[in-house]
């Protein structure tokens, strides 16, 4: 038996309010939103094969089977839900992450989010 250890075990996935593993803050918070189409597939794949801590250990080789999916899709779908802070992964482990602490996608800034240089200058021309 493989001893599993949760790669990010401050974000264990907990069962939402609303009661399935799929969590409504995907669409509520805007995750689904950052996810081209591959990303999308595989992270319900993950959810569904992952345990309760969200972690799972299919291979690359047997996800691109059973989504039918090519190995540099797959490479990159992964790459994006991990930005995006979805999955956290250590080869061979996958762990689906939890929800609770809302991911910022630093690249792209949700409308209403500034930096914090961006704030100081505000500040700054309110004062002249």
């Amino acid at each position: 038996m493989v001893k599993k250890f949760p790669i990010h075990p401050n974000r264990i996935r907990k069962t939402p309010k609303q009661f399935s593993w799929l969590d409504h803050r995907l669409v509520r918070d805007r995750y689904i939103d950052r996810c081209s189409h591959p990303a999308a597939t595989l992270y319900l794949f993950l959810v569904t094969v992952a345990d309760a801590q969200g972690l799972s250990y299919y291979s690359d080789a047997t996800i691109c089977e059973r989504l039918t999916m090519d190995p540099a899709i797959l490479e990159k779908a992964r790459g994006e839900l991990i930005h995006i802070g979805l999955i956290a992964y250590r080869s061979p482990l996958y762990q689906v992450l939890g929800l609770d602490e809302p991911v910022l996608n630093t690249t792209t800034p949700s409308p209403g989010l500034q930096s914090l240089a961006q704030i100081f200058k505000n500040i700054g021309e309110v004062q002249s």
